[in-house]
């Protein structure tokens, strides 16, 4: 166990080492089987942190994002946080004013993350795979530049589905519906 361990610090370092070191714009850790952002990578790329944009920490064991990681990569344009255990998001995400796509799907949100209706800039959002069954309607189609809400495979509510052009104007991803079974 302790070796793995080893393995999968040493594949996250060397990945942060990479970006830091090329000035990359993105940081990719995906598949690292991380339970929390580690502190550490917040020293590593002090220097370097205004100039990421994207970061993918898809398929790992997130069971939240904090506040800090959030202020931290103020610049970011795209997060991709699928497949891990999130139900939250911290009420800082709102502080992302550049952040134009999130992908949330394959998570254990119950709730549409409201604080995402008021990220300025964003224009994708993916819940794919999740337990939703209530969207904030009106905040959703408050949000002037969203262009994308992927809720495919969400137990979402009937009223969601009326939910289409005009009256959004954005693409609304959906199941199609389970046809009621006969009795």
């Amino acid at each position: 166990i302790h070796k793995r361990m080893g393995e999968a610090v040493a594949r996250v370092a060397r990945k942060v080492n990479d970006t830091v070191e090329n000035k990359k714009d993105s940081l990719d850790l995906a598949n690292c089987k991380l339970m929390t952002f580690p502190i550490g990578i917040y020293k590593a790329m002090r220097s370097v942190t205004e100039g990421i944009h994207r970061i993918s920490l898809a398929n790992n064991e997130l069971k939240s994002i904090t506040s800090r990681f959030v202020t931290t990569f103020s610049q970011l344009t795209e997060l991709n946080l699928a497949g891990n255990y999130l139900h939250r998001l911290p009420e800082e995400i709102t502080s992302l004013l550049h952040l134009r796509s999130i992908d949330l799907s394959r998570n254990r949100f119950r709730r549409f993350p409201e604080p995402l209706a008021t990220v300025p800039a964003l224009e994708t959002i993916d819940l794919q795979e999740n337990e939703i069954a209530e969207v904030p309607t009106e905040k959703l189609a408050s949000m002037a530049l969203l262009r994308s809400l992927n809720l495919r495979a969400n137990p979402v509510g009937p009223e969601v589905r009326l939910l289409v052009r005009p009256l959004v104007p954005f693409d609304l991803l959906l199941s199609p519906e389970e046809p009621i079974p006969k009795a």
